[in-house]
């Protein structure tokens, strides 16, 4: 798991490691231009052609080491300084200085008939901006921006494509640099997460240029990017004397006339997860569907034939999870409010629960502590009210989480889980073939299976969204992202815990 820092942490990082290592600011960017040369050097070839950008700040400083590095190792460099103000940075005018001593010899451009002709087969290193940018590049600097961009040489931004906001919303039209790659220092951004940036960023690199240890252990961001689980695989670990009822028995509240799919898939995830026992509560006509589907899971069978409406005895049961494939009936309503008032453990609400929830808003108030949500976008807006922004919707998201006492798992390309202290966790597993229907009442069934396992609900919350998105993944290797469906998914669990467990 990694810690997204934002722009001030960041900078306090830089000043901890000048201060304790203790090494000067011009060394340490000689330490991280030299990190991004080694990635450089590792995917393009010396015969490619390379422009510098440089703009006249510490990030500018960042690309003429990277020149000065890329010269001594064998590779044709041209060296911009775009002048888009007079007041370069002491770190900058050291590396002029350096690259001078060594006879290259570096460009001004003044304005934008000095930008030079680029060819397809070069490779631009971009320099002008870094994550400390809180306005929209102006004048030359835009300029420039829009030249980059009109070339069709592959692009590699240095910390953040240029114009880039890091923490918050870069405005609509405001110029930025269409990276192919960014290189980042040490931890991610937050603008790697937001949708809009995907153009922008490219593939993004975390470069460790090591920063001081003591302070990245001791800072506690907002927001974190799972992209392992390793510290948290004891909780899964298995013993020869442990039995089912180790691990847990589930009861599962799904299913209404024609959705019965939900309910299967759900049931057949959570078993896959772990889960030691579990017990589907379904309508009466679905009785039969379930026990051949699921033999191995026991059912509660409702008085309604079409939906479920009469809550059962929850005497016996570790965890619950309700929603999958429910419907909206007026007796389900009555059903959810019942399961809410009397439940002594947190919730799972997925899919038609939360879709009730939005209908029937004073029924939130009733959601048990660290219960756990799992809406999409638009479940998420219904519940919440609609955001114009990605960035407002992770604000929101916060602040519900918080104020519900809750966990709110916002589904999505790197998945959002909103913890009830108000952190944020991004997941890095999961890929496209995933958006389709019923994955979400596959993650539905993993939550139920590793909650009744893993005993501090976040920590179950965060490790069943990766190996749900791992699971995903396992299938698009075999699949592809096209002609996955949710039962692929669930296929693949057992598989991609057997491999989680085993990675060194």
């Amino acid at each position: 798991m990694i810690k997204i820092l934002n722009t001030e942490q960041t900078r306090k990082a830089d000043r901890e490691t000048i201060d304790r290592e203790p090494i000067t600011s011009v060394d340490l960017m000689e330490r991280a231009a030299g990190k991004c040369v080694d990635w450089f050097s590792a995917h393009f070839e010396t015969d490619r052609p390379v422009f510098v950008f440089a703009g006249v700040g510490n990030n500018g400083g960042d690309a003429l080491v990277m020149s000065r590095l890329l010269l001594e190792a064998g590779y044709r460099v041209e060296s911009f300084v775009v002048r888009f103000s007079e007041n370069f940075s002491e770190e900058l005018q050291v590396n002029l200085d350096r690259l001078k001593a060594k006879g290259h010899e570096v460009t001004y451009i003044m304005e934008e008939e000095q930008f030079p002709s680029i060819s397809s087969k070069s490779v631009i290193i971009d320099g002008l901006f870094g994550s400390g940018l809180n306005r929209p590049a102006e004048g030359l600097a835009e300029l420039c921006i829009e030249q980059i961009n009109a070339s069709i040489a592959e692009v590699v931004s240095i910390d953040l494509p240029s114009g880039l906001f890091a923490d918050e919303r870069t405005p609509d039209k405001a110029k930025v640099i269409i990276a192919s790659h960014t290189l980042s220092f040490q931890t991610p951004k937050l603008a790697f997460f937001i949708p809009e940036n995907e153009e922008f960023v490219g593939e993004w690199h975390v470069l460790d240029i090591g920063l001081n240890q003591d302070y990245l252990l001791s800072v506690k961001p907002s927001f974190y990017y799972v992209d392992d689980i390793e510290s948290y695989r004891g909780f899964l670990d298995r013993s020869k004397h442990d039995h089912k009822g180790s691990f847990g028995h589930g009861l599962l509240m799904a299913g209404s006339y024609g959705k019965m799919g939900a309910a299967i898939l759900a049931a057949r995830a959570a078993l896959r997860s772990g889960l030691g026992k579990l017990t589907i509560h379904v309508p009466h006509s679905a009785n039969n569907i379930m026990q051949v589907a699921v033999p191995e899971a026991m059912t509660s069978v409702d008085d309604y034939d079409e939906f479920i409406g009469e809550l059962p005895s929850l005497e016996g049961y570790d965890r619950f999870a309700i929603g999958p494939g429910i419907g909206l009936a007026k007796k389900t309503r009555r059903f959810l409010k019942n399961l809410l008032s009397y439940a002594e453990h947190p919730l799972i609400l997925d899919a038609d629960a939360l879709n009730l929830l939005a209908k029937y808003p004073e029924l939130k108030e009733l959601i048990p502590e660290n219960s756990i949500l799992t809406p999409h976008v638009g479940e998420f807006e219904r519940l919440f009210g609609t955001t114009k922004t990605v960035h407002k919707r992770l604000e929101v998201l916060r602040e519900q989480a918080v104020k519900l006492k809750c966990i709110i798992i916002l589904k999505g390309a790197n998945t959002a889980i909103a913890s009830p202290q108000g952190e944020i966790y991004f997941n890095a597993t999961g890929n496209p073939g995933m958006a389709t229907a019923g994955a979400g009442d596959v993650l539905t069934g993993v939550l139920l299976g590793f909650i009744a396992q893993i005993p501090d609900p976040i920590i179950a919350a965060v490790c069943a969204v990766y190996v749900h998105g791992y699971a995903g993944d396992l299938a698009a290797e075999k699949k592809g992202v096209h002609g996955l469906i949710a039962g692929d998914i669930v296929d693949e669990l057992g598989v991609a815990i057997h491999q989680i467990m085993r990675q060194a």
